[in-house]
């Protein structure tokens, strides 16, 4: 689980947004498998979809969750909140069958995903949109009111 609000833990962070600085079990386990049989087992071999890199952006406005996840419909995504907990996650099924005089072939393939993220208080939730476009999904989460940075003002002193 991810935070967008930074936590207390006792756990070194790298972001002021509260990402873990070590890299997920599923990286590693990416990296030995590429590193040690190469692509040619990697290609063969349905791994279905890793935990998909994320972005977060913070600014004045509002944070944006950022995700890659080409080759998706919009309808394969399922994005909830319960209180403070953002839940993306998607799923896919593959079926491919080919039938020739001498043989059979047929082929199938799932892959999922799901990421959690711990939104802060300021999020404004009732207003929290996706967009799926180009293989990227945006979500943005707009900020309350009371946590929009201002402008700076001037006081006079009289």
């Amino acid at each position: 689980m991810s935070n967008l609000i930074a936590t207390k833990n006792g756990t070194e962070r790298n972001s002021r947004l509260g990402f873990s600085a070590l890299p997920s079990i599923s990286s590693w386990m990416d990296d030995i498998i590429n590193t040690n049989f190469g692509n040619e087992f990697v290609s063969n071999f349905n791994t279905g979809i890793t935990l998909p890199a994320v972005n977060v952006l913070d600014n004045d406005e509002e944070y944006k969750v950022e995700m890659a996840v080409p080759g998706l419909k919009k309808s394969d995504f399922d994005i909830s909140l319960d209180n403070q907990l953002l839940s993306i996650s998607a799923e896919t099924k593959i079926e491919d069958s080919e039938e020739n005089n001498n043989f059979t072939r047929r082929e199938f393939g799932y892959s999922s995903f799901k990421r959690t993220f711990s939104l802060p208080e300021t999020v404004e939730t009732d207003k929290i949109n996706a967009k799926y476009e180009d293989g990227i999904l945006k979500v943005t989460l707009p900020k309350r009111e009371e946590a929009k940075k201002k402008p700076l003002r001037q006081i006079e002193v009289s």
